[in-house]
């Protein structure tokens, strides 16, 4: 006997029983769902043509309605305190575990959950991106040393003649030492780089968090 994709159909309406899910937290079975709905056969009939055209121009609107999404919306400091997740287990997976969002609405869920769930993944990524952006400008790179150098130097100084005594002093040498930074981050292009490993990390981290399909937080374990 095949059950449709709300089992309670007759008593409760789709949007209740998706309401249900997202409230108790099963928001893998609301992507199932809502992939489910989407994929049942129209009774509309269109030509191939027509279809095609309307299947490209909703997919083309998904995919552009991704980058108006603030993924950053219910991210919290404690998304990065867990454990980094496992990279080819739970981050990548395999291919069936991707599918393109049905529409504006699956991706907005995906991608909410998707960047909670992976932060420490995607922090991971973009310190990854930043550092090959920096190989690939030794400039850059010279620079993000310096600075590195700079403030080292600063804080030896101050520890030598205690600056901390010194509130005014030290607040004019910090000062300083801030304008000296920007200068040699903007001559050296290190914004450049910054802004090279922000726009790729966060082209990846749409795409792959919009195309990821939800699983469960936790993994039953295999009984032996």
């Amino acid at each position: 006997m095949v059950f449709s994709s709300n089992p309670l159909s007759l008593s409760v309406p789709d949007p209740t029983f998706d309401t249900w899910l997202r409230d108790s937290g099963y928001l893998e079975i609301l992507d199932q769902h809502t992939s489910s709905a989407a994929a049942a056969p129209s009774t509309t009939t269109t030509t191939t043509a027509t279809g095609l055209f309307i299947s490209f121009f909703s997919h083309a609107l998904t995919l552009l309605s991704l980058f108006t999404l603030n993924p950053f919306s219910k991210l919290t400091t404690d998304d990065f305190s867990g454990p980094t997740l496992y990279w080819t287990r739970s981050f990548f997976a395999d291919h069936g575990s991707y599918s393109f969002p049905s529409g504006f609405g699956q991706a907005r869920l995906r991608v909410n959950e998707n960047v909670k769930r992976y932060a420490r993944n995607y922090a991971s990524l973009f310190i990854l991106f930043f550092v090959c952006t920096l190989y690939q400008m030794p400039l850059a790179l010279i620079g993000m040393i310096s600075s590195l150098v700079l403030w080292d130097i600063f804080k030896f100084c101050s520890d030598r003649w205690g600056w901390d005594r010194y509130p005014v002093i030290r607040q004019v040498m910090v000062r300083a030492a801030q304008c000296v930074t920007a200068v040699i981050l903007i001559c050296l292009n290190v914004q450049m780089a910054l802004f090279c490993a922000l726009g790729v990390s966060y082209t990846v981290m749409i795409m792959h968090a919009a195309f990821r399909k939800l699983t469960p937080a936790k993994q039953p374990s295999r009984s032996r």
